[in-house]
């Protein structure tokens, strides 16, 4: 058995070991799922997972993932195996199966949508070039300017040269690029109807509307490499639901996005020509009231920053009761508003990777 054959091989008994230890296999049935995955790699160079293996697989990353609050739930989550389609239409058309599922008109499902693997990262079958299924388009003027949001800038110009044209709004959802079997990749539109948005005003300051924003119901994460038992599926886009401050405290906050603090606050009446007063503190404040509560009056799932790390911390001592050790990334569970607030600021995790997981990959040309 070649050298890459004999690592996969350790890396798929590990995670067998592992998936079948924490279901309560019988070893026998192990021992034999075990030299099926021997045999099929000798035979073919690779394996292929079943669809429990796959369930649990995907599950066991989420439960490992160090940068992620939301994690008390990663039992639930429901993985839909699209590990037969082939073609960019069928790639296309279960991922807005995925969106309309895991929308479930706001009361949101926490679901991954897999795809074929590669036994090589580094040559994947699929790509999914977009990293958010859902997200708004960037264009960039010729004073260097952006209209809407500015971190999709470069693949937006990437979709305006596959022939896709926007409407030139801040808010305009960008087409689905996919990537198949090394053919030129090809763009989808997002069924209009299939994207949930929420319009956001606030509850006590009634100009607030006069900004005119607004933000996709769904956060769907389309960029990242799921490995499993040595196995990568570079096309696995996953959901959860919004924690507020990722959408006030940063989408529509950060410098580099849009920005909005200083109009906010404007709005507001606040002084802004000294940084002494707060104005970004207290404009911070109510931007992310106006996120949870437009959210919570249209319906839609959303959790606030102190609630999320109450919950952290469930999924921690729940980890710790079943044996294991809770692990995590410090600067990443720690919430950008008002961190010290929260419980997970006064603590320090184990930051061990751990596999199963979901890793960050290169991103395409032009993504």
């Amino acid at each position: 058995m070649a050298v890459s054959c004999r690592a996969l091989l350790q890396e798929a008994e590990n995670f067998i070991y592992q998936y079948g230890g924490e279901l309560g296999v019988p070893s026998a049935e192990l021992e034999a799922r075990i030299a099926q995955v021997k045999a099929e790699l000798e035979a073919t160079g690779t394996y292929t997972h079943t669809s429990e293996e796959l369930a649990y697989g995907a599950k066991l990353a989420w439960r490992n993932s160090n940068r992620c609050i939301g994690r008390l739930f990663w039992e639930s989550l429901i993985v839909q195996d699209a590990r037969a389609a082939a073609t960019e239409e069928e790639i296309a058309d279960a991922v807005f199966r995925h969106i309309d599922y895991a929308t479930n008109g706001g009361k949101i499902l926490p679901t991954i949508t897999i795809f074929a693997p590669s036994a090589d990262a580094e040559r994947p079958r699929i790509r999914i070039w977009n990293e958010q299924l859902i997200r708004y388009a960037g264009y960039r003027q010729a004073d260097g300017t952006v209209i809407g949001d500015p971190v999709s800038a470069e693949l937006t110009a990437t979709c305006e040269g596959l022939g896709w044209r926007g409407a030139g709004t801040a808010f305009d959802v960008l087409p689905l690029v996919i990537q198949a079997d090394g053919r030129p990749p090809r763009w989808f539109e997002v069924p209009r109807d299939s994207v949930l948005e929420v319009p956001l005003v606030h509850p006590d300051l009634p100009s607030f509307g006069e900004l005119g924003l607004r933000w996709y119901a769904v956060p769907f994460v389309s960029g990242m490499r799921l490995e499993i038992g040595g196995l990568h599926y570079t096309a696995a886009p996953f959901n959860g639901w919004y924690m507020g401050t990722e959408i006030g405290a940063r989408n529509l906050a950060d410098p580099f996005r849009y920005d909005m603090l200083p109009k906010l606050a404007a709005l507001m009446g606040l002084d802004t020509s000294r940084e002494a007063t707060l104005w970004r503190d207290r404009a911070l404040v109510e931007m992310n009231v106006a996120v949870l509560h437009s959210f919570k009056a249209k319906g839609v799932t959303i959790v606030d920053h102190h609630t999320a790390s109450k919950q952290f911390a469930l999924f921690a001592e729940k980890e710790r009761q079943r044996g294991r050790t809770p692990t995590g990334r410090w600067s990443w569970l720690i919430p950008p508003l008002s961190p010290a607030t929260t419980g997970v600021f006064h603590t320090r995790y184990d930051d061990t990777e751990k596999k199963p997981n979901y890793f960050y990959q290169p991103a395409p040309l032009g993504g």
